[in-house]
């Protein structure tokens, strides 16, 4: 299943009409009051053409937006957590503030429970939103072409040498070289054998790796080169969705994975990766049956390369193929890893067998 962004029409028709099925979902920034919206608002409808559409709040503070003080997009509908709400709201009176934690320990907050509350709820930590809102007023600046010097000052930065750093630790180079810039959202996904990151856009995953991954810092720089793009901490509708579905897979569901990803690789390479996806689940192959199967018999070291250049684990089931021998080889996040991921599909298999004859049997 392709991820298709609804189109602005679509988008634009559901704000006009209020549409609640879209909370949560997709918010309109409106550029001619630098603030962003549900659909729901019942503020005023702006002009079309003041409509900017992103799916995730993280989006809206990138590109320097402000959250509706009616609205109030950044909070749930329902059960939203107090202390969310407090530092919102703090954040909504002094966004330039360069907030820190010992200002979060002045309200009489706890650190630790804060830290918990906003990773639920955005993916990332209070302090990385605010730090977002600075720097995605200046970074905002930047792509249409202003001044560094103007971009640091709206950003609310005394120091040039600090802007500079600021966004050269969020988005990987210098403030001059993000003008045009494409940029991509990282952020962590927690699993039973460790945490792993996922870079993605607006439409489809771009990487997906253990973070201890040795040439995980490789592969972010060349992400980054082939694709022209920044990459900032945050999360979009696709890091929710491959969330999810790998939860539902370390839960022992075999439901496969709909998630859409990015078109990298060389064709050679792309081949070996769609056929790595056809290898049912609890079933293993050798590098050479794998290049027998794109037709490619001799080209088993090839095979092999290109499995080890795969940047999607899990989803691209590199771990599946082992040496013509029989034994372990080869995995990126991790030989432990590799082996608990075979282990973890069989249960799954034999556990799925086990509920259809017990269904076959009550039906019986």
């Amino acid at each position: 299943m392709l991820l298709e962004r609804p189109s602005d029409d679509v988008y634009y028709d559901a704000l006009i009409r209020r549409d609640a099925a879209y909370d949560g979902f997709a918010y309109v920034c409106v550029t001619s009051t630098g603030i962003f919206c549900r659909f729901t608002c019942p503020a005023r409808k702006p002009k079309k053409e003041n409509c900017v559409f992103r799916e995730t709040t993280a989006e809206c503070l990138d590109a320097g937006f402000r959250a509706c003080k009616r609205c109030r997009p950044m909070l749930r509908m329902k059960g939203n957590e107090p202390t969310v709400a407090q530092l919102l709201d703090a954040l909504d009176r002094e966004p330039q503030r360069r907030w820190r934690e010992s200002d979060i320990e002045a309200l009489g907050l706890d650190l630790s429970t804060v830290r918990r509350a906003f990773k639920r709820q955005f993916g990332m930590s209070f302090l990385e939103i605010a730090r977002q809102r600075r720097v995605g007023l200046a970074v905002e600046s930047l792509v249409t072409g202003a001044d560094v010097i103007e971009a640091q000052l709206d950003a609310g930065f005394e120091s040039g040498s600090g802007f500079r750093a600021a966004i050269t630790q969020l988005f990987g180079e210098a403030p001059q070289g993000l003008r045009g810039k494409t940029l991509l959202k990282a952020d962590w996904i927690e699993t039973p054998i460790g945490p792993m990151m996922a870079i993605a856009c607006g439409h489809a995953l771009h990487l997906l790796e253990f973070i201890d991954r040795p040439a995980l810092p490789t592969e972010i720089r060349r992400l980054q080169k082939t694709n022209g793009c920044g990459i900032v901490m945050g999360r979009t509708s696709v890091t929710d969705q491959i969330e999810a579905e790998l939860r539902r897979y370390f839960d022992g569901y075999d439901e496969g994975f709909s998630t859409k990803l990015a078109g990298h690789g060389t064709p050679f390479e792309r081949v070996v990766w769609d056929e790595l996806r056809r290898i049912p689940v609890g079933s293993i192959r050798s590098y050479s049956e794998q290049a027998s199967a794109i037709g490619r018999t001799s080209a088993v070291r090839a095979v092999a390369r290109a499995n080890g250049a795969n940047q999607i684990a899990i989803v691209i089931p590199c771990h599946r193929v082992l040496g013509a021998n029989g034994l372990l080889t080869g995995y990126g996040g991790g030989l432990w890893r590799k082996r608990w991921l075979l282990e973890h599909e069989k249960r799954m298999v034999a556990n799925i067998e086990t509920s259809t004859t017990d269904l076959q049997e009550r039906r019986a």
